[in-house]
């Protein structure tokens, strides 16, 4: 079993490291972001508020996850571009935010993680620390806030979004994110820090792999 962990905020390059580290690894790749918006999809789709704690589990917990192919699959359909809107990213953190939520999406990563024969490169908040503690490596990766917000304007959901209020709605993220009571964002003990902020994808994923190199030489 190897499995690379790799956490970190939005916007530092998590999903295009972890993506080509699965290729270079011939390893599946698992964003465990997907998760809880497609979740908070199912959520809002039942017409809920994410203070509604006991119903929101209820559906929660009736939801059939899966990923694949870089798609995320809510009950079958393809949720990937609606789990991008506005309305789910407005409310992901206030959902994911929830321990009995958080508790049955991490049992369905790593039951996703075992189909796929725990050989694996996973991408999120707290792979290292909650999902996979003793996941072969873990890396944290960070950036600075600017160069953040400069990248995260490149996405869908923020088109047309001023740089200044792009950055405010990360570092709003990131403390939401931080100050959870469930698993909350920060780099394990024996995790790597690398800042990617001006570093290219490939100079990030070289770095990695030869960490990798190291712990199962």
């Amino acid at each position: 079993m190897v499995v690379v962990a790799v956490d970190g905020p939005a916007a530092v390059g998590k999903s295009t490291v972890a993506r080509a580290l699965a290729g270079h690894l011939d390893a599946a790749y698992l964003d465990t972001g997907a998760y809880y918006r497609a979740v908070t999809l199912a959520v809002l789709d039942a017409g809920l508020d994410p203070a509604q704690l006991a119903a929101v589990v209820d559906v929660v917990r009736g939801a059939l996850l899966d990923y694949g192919s870089g798609r995320m699959f809510l009950d079958g359909r393809d949720v990937t571009d609606a789990c991008r809107s506005a309305d789910v990213t407005a409310h992901v953190s206030a959902v994911s935010a929830i321990p009995q939520v958080r508790e049955i999406v991490v049992q369905a990563q790593r039951d996703w993680v075992g189909r796929h024969g725990g050989h694996a490169v996973v991408e999120g908040r707290d792979i290292g620390t909650v999902v996979f503690p003793n996941a072969t490596l873990k890396v944290f990766l960070t950036a600075d806030p600017a160069v953040r917000a400069r990248r995260r304007s490149g996405d869908r959901e923020a088109e047309g979004v001023a740089l200044t209020e792009i950055e405010r709605n990360l570092a709003a993220r990131d403390a939401a994110d931080s100050t959870r009571a469930a698993s909350p964002l920060a780099p394990a003990a024996d995790a790597v820090i690398i800042d990617t902020s001006w570093l290219g994808v490939d100079e990030v994923t070289a770095l990695v792999i030869g960490l990798l190199d190291d712990v199962l030489r």
